[in-house]
């Protein structure tokens, strides 16, 4: 009988919350002018303000707000974000409770990454197919496998108009729920482009060719390219399906990226835009979120942070418990569990770059991988050897780094030697990522 007593006044608790917060809402529109629409598990408030006038505010006047206590609604949120200026629309999705909340720009991702894609569809059929199920579906970008034409690469990225409409989109095609041709797809929010400012843009001479033959070889295309306007073209360089052509003067770039875009060499056709230079200054520690334990730092030579010493190099932080039986301190490891393999578990085929640094345990692929998202070319390994006094012999990587864009080089070398060929190469890895 108590329990059902407690449980009658718990109730009635709830219906006095729901009710006071009604009203205080019903305070907020007829104060603010403000409508109040509940949609799609979102409580859209404002989107347009009374009296808004011209288009809707632009990509990037969006920010994220996480860990808002389930208890607090837009009768307190509103307020708050008011000091910071007019609102347009604030959209309210209960997800966590807590004493803090986060705030960040938003990405105002519209692009969806859909994966598992059966390599015979054509970019009118996947496009086709994701209007039918998704709205505000604005384009398909479908790439050629490199080695046949005819197919694409398994997997394809989605446009949408807005990011709300991606967002839902996303929420729409959570595998299991719908099976275009009869396959369970991956998808995942597509990295953001990255954004280059006008400025350095404008001085962009090197244009970027895609879909090229992998037959197809660098002369072929600087021969291509200088038919508009010869001498025009400085050098090329072509890894795989893709290359990098180089121009004496940015006039003749962009000339030539209107003439040659579209355009077939060796029966394919070609796609031409201006590529975009890379910022070499953006050190690897930032662009893998900071994701490097204290104990790699300590080894390849960083200053301690507590005592400002600097401690010797050791063996890398990866492979301390295998090597000499310590643990090292620093963010939890990758989970390395394996699973059994049922029958009738469909197995996909996927490339490594479309994974998360997370499935990566090591710098050797951390290494590859950031290479590849930078449009360089692989890390090449050059081992070395020499003899210890014990007669031991003990090995050390160089690592080369080339960037396609203006070939230049790097070389990087540990100044600790190891005793396996794999303690070298992983050792000089995290060197290398540390120094980029």
């Amino acid at each position: 009988m108590h329990e059902e007593n407690k449980a009658a006044a718990n109730g009635c608790s709830k219906i006095r919350r729901g009710a006071q917060n009604g009203a205080a809402l019903l305070a907020l529109m007829e104060k603010t002018g403000y409508s109040m629409v509940q949609q799609n598990g979102q409580r859209k408030f404002g989107g347009p303000p009374p009296g808004w006038e011209g288009p809707p505010p632009p990509r990037g006047c969006e920010v994220f707000v996480g860990k808002i206590p389930r208890d607090m609604y837009e009768d307190e949120l509103v307020p708050v974000f008011e000091r910071a200026g007019k609102i347009y629309e604030l959209r309210l999705m209960m997800e966590f409770s807590g004493k803090f909340i986060g705030v960040c720009v938003s990405l105002d991702n519209c692009r969806l990454f859909i994966g598992a894609i059966p390599k015979d569809k054509k970019k009118e059929e996947i496009l086709n197919e994701m209007k039918k199920v998704t709205e505000g579906v604005v384009d398909v970008i479908v790439y050629p496998n490199a080695t046949d034409k005819t197919k694409n690469r398994g997997f394809a990225f989605v446009e949408y108009e807005s990011h709300r409409a991606a967002a839902m989109a996303r929420r729409r095609l959570i595998p299991g729920t719908f099976q275009p041709w009869g396959h369970t797809i991956q998808v995942d929010w597509a990295d953001p482009e990255k954004v280059v400012d006008e400025e350095t843009m404008q001085r962009v001479k090197v244009l970027y060719v895609r879909n090229l033959m992998i037959s197809t070889t660098e002369d072929k295309i600087k021969a291509e390219f200088n038919k508009f306007k010869p001498g025009v073209v400085e050098r090329v360089k072509k890894l795989r399906d893709y290359a990098f052509v180089h121009f004496f003067h940015r006039e003749d770039a962009v000339a030539a990226m209107s003439v040659m875009n579209g355009k077939c060499i060796d029966g394919a056709s070609i796609e031409v835009t201006l590529a975009k230079p890379v910022n070499k200054e953006s050190s690897w520690k930032q662009h893998f979120n900071g994701q490097i334990s204290p104990s790699s730092e300590n080894l390849l030579g960083f200053p301690n942070k507590e005592d400002g010493t600097q401690k010797s190099l050791g063996k890398p932080a990866s492979l301390s418990i295998r090597l000499n039986g310590q643990h090292s301190p620093g963010p939890p490891e990758v989970e390395r569990s394996t699973y059994p393999i049922f029958p009738g578990i469909k197995l996909t085929p996927i490339s490594m770059y479309s994974l998360k640094l997370s499935h990566f345990s090591s710098a050797v692929m951390h290494l590859d991988y950031f290479c590849h998202k930078n449009s360089w070319a692989p890390p090449e390994y050059c081992l070395y050897s020499t003899t210890s006094q014990d007669g031991k012999t003990l090995l050390v990587y160089k690592v080369l780094i080339s960037s396609i864009t203006d070939d230049s080089q790097t070389y990087f070398m540990p100044e600790k030697l190891c005793t396996t060929v794999e303690d070298a190469k992983e050792l000089a890895a995290q060197f290398t990522l540390l120094h980029l």
